[in-house]
């Protein structure tokens, strides 16, 4: 049995080594261990201590002790959606840290260089008809500029006039900028003609998605409750863009605050197939690049969001490695998981466009600058090419022919019980003034959420529903999406974010031997979400597409399985950690010798 001076040393140290808050108690910290060690040494020698400690409370209280009560604290400081944690998330197993040191140590200093990108210049005859020059690649566009073959103001007047006459069909842009565009586009053809050049993207027509902020133009999320507000300040990609000599000439629709392709106005539409909607929820990226309306488009993507819509429209993209792109500026869905990528017409489209916007932005913590080198023309046989038995056989037979010798790969890791609470606290946390406001509006307590219907019955009731909810607050319509990670607790969340670290530790073993993988064409969406690797869309075939009924509101079930057109049929090149040059590179290669990537919907 411990003695009464043992136990009285053990509660000193205990509570010398607490967490104690003395500006929240309003005692100073060595007065309050005195009185608790007092309080327990009378307790531990048998004696009566009620009689001190209320003593020591009215003292205290009257003002007379030691320490006087000090005034509440101030409410905390309020968060909007964009407020980082200081928890980051790092992809590398080994951390950021470990990262660079390895890169210097194999590159030296100048592995955190820029590379150059040069599209090759024009040759041959310049395209005169509206059309035929609005479906060319943007580095087919940006060789015509630079040569003085077009112009950057006929181009964004082409851009601009195919927005206006699609825009009713599509709903792929919400703002489009006019004005704007054109001033911008005579600033570009002034600065060419004196020979100050900026690069590829000098002159280019682009939309971005509408979760990005634009200064003088509404930023909307796709929501109705923010049609009108303006954001004054410009996020950072659109300022690098700028800064690059490429024009904004468009809002882009996003699916409501980054869901599927549904938003305030209506559903956006896929321009090869119209009876379906283009997916999401970079929706409006990718429908006004698929129906020639922008040179390129610039998308978000937390779980599916750049991925989906591209295959959907039969396009080109990259999701990044995690980190690569700031999303300062941008709406939050997941400060761990959300990226920004670039749809395009082609695979070298999408390398001139991250060029520009990749690297590091102090205003954004999670970025970092690594080596990007795009090679027009990879050598195929260097390269280690995973490819599981759901591969598309017309990409992977192409690259075979081009010199590839692919590995056999089977099932991905995972790891039971990993789930997507994480997700949820983010998605939660990241939305929570909204909410509240939301909250208040409709009479929702949020302190006593209503339960959870299954989820069955949710897919059941949305489909009745035929489309997203206008109000996604309303008790009717209730939608847990940012409600849901109010309920998890923070120490479930912390433990699902071990076992997210013990699934990148897993894939690294699983990838170590491995450039990339080809699998099927929604291969491990869910799973390189969580992870942070880079993902390659490219069309390999012209085909009728298979139905998308069942993914979500885009492809909701119908009475009859509508008659679709053919179209361009994508699939994904997934690469380890920060191979976004190689994935790329590859899927050029392929395109090279492939007809499909010109193909263009009659609009």
């Amino acid at each position: 049995m411990s003695k009464p001076e043992d136990l009285l040393e053990q509660m000193q140290v205990d509570l010398e080594a607490a967490d104690f808050d003395e500006e929240a108690m309003g005692i100073d910290r060595r007065h309050f261990v005195l009185v608790s060690l007092a309080a327990a040494a009378a307790t531990a020698l048998g004696a009566d201590p009620v009689g001190a400690q209320e003593e020591q409370a009215r003292r205290i209280t009257a003002g007379s002790g030691p320490a006087q009560v000090r005034p509440q604290r101030e409410p905390p400081v309020p968060l909007g959606n964009g407020e980082p944690p200081a928890l980051q998330f790092q992809p590398y197993p080994g951390g950021t840290g470990a990262l660079m040191q390895k890169l210097v140590h194999e590159r030296g200093a100048a592995a955190f260089d820029r590379g150059t990108y040069e599209p090759d210049p024009w040759t041959g005859t310049v395209p005169t008809s509206d059309e035929d020059i609005a479906f060319l690649p943007a580095h087919r566009l940006s060789a015509l500029l630079k040569a003085g073959h077009i112009t950057s103001a006929r181009l964004t007047d082409i851009y601009l006039a195919r927005l206006e006459r699609l825009n009713p069909t599509l709903l792929c842009a919400v703002t489009i900028m006019a004005d704007q565009a054109r001033a911008a586009a005579a600033q570009a053809d002034a600065e060419i003609a004196a020979g100050k050049y900026r690069g590829p993207l000098h002159g280019l027509p682009y939309g971005i998605k509408d979760l990005f902020a634009t200064k003088g133009v509404p930023t909307t999320w796709g929501a109705k409750d923010f049609e009108n507000r303006i954001i004054d300040e410009d996020a950072e990609v659109v300022v690098r863009l700028r800064e690059a000599g490429a024009v904004l000439i468009a809002k882009l629709a996003t699916g409501l605050f980054a869901q599927n392709d549904q938003w305030f106005r209506g559903r956006t539409n896929n321009p090869w197939n119209l009876t379906e909607g283009s997916s999401g929820s970079s929706a409006g990226p990718a429908s006004a690049t698929a129906s020639g309306c922008v040179a390129f488009g610039i998308g978000t993507e937390t779980q599916g969001s750049i991925v989906s819509p591209t295959i959907r429209c039969g396009l080109s993209a990259l999701r990044p490695t995690f980190g690569r792109v700031s999303r300062y500026g941008g709406m939050v869905l997941a400060w761990s998981q959300d990226r920004v990528g670039p749809i395009v017409r082609t695979s070298e489209d999408a390398a001139m466009v991250f060029n520009v916007i990749h690297g590091v932005d102090e205003k954004d913590p999670s970025t970092v600058t690594l080596p990007f080198q795009f090679d027009h023309d990879i050598d195929l046989t260097r390269l280690r090419i995973g490819v599981d038995d759901q591969a598309p056989e017309e990409l992977v037979g192409k690259l075979r022919e081009l010199g590839t010798s692919p590995v056999t790969i089977g099932p991905r890791p995972t790891v039971p019980g990993l789930g997507r609470g994480g997700l949820a606290v983010e998605d939660a946390a990241a939305f929570d003034s909204y909410v509240q406001r939301k909250a208040k509006e409709i009479g929702l307590d949020l302190a006593n959420l209503p339960p959870l219907p299954a989820r069955g019955a949710q897919r059941g009731a949305a489909a009745a529903r035929g489309a997203a909810p206008a109000n996604p607050m309303a008790p009717a319509d209730w939608n847990p999406r940012f409600v849901n990670g109010r309920r998890i607790p923070g120490f479930e969340f912390i433990q699902t974010e071990r076992r997210r670290y013990i699934m990148i530790q897993r894939w690294a073993e699983f990838l170590k031997d491995l450039d990339m993988y080809i699998g099927s064409p929604f291969a491990d969406i869910g799973a390189t979400a969580q992870t942070g690797h880079p993902s390659a869309v490219l069309p390999y075939k012209f085909d009728v597409p298979q139905s998308f009924r069942g993914r979500g509101r885009a492809g909701q079930a119908q009475p009859e399985e509508p008659k679709l057109n053919p179209q361009p049929i994508c699939g994904q090149i997934i690469g380890n950690l920060y191979n976004d040059d190689l994935i790329l590179s590859v899927a050029h290669k392929f395109q090279v010798h492939d007809e499909t990537v010109n193909r263009h919907p009659a609009l």
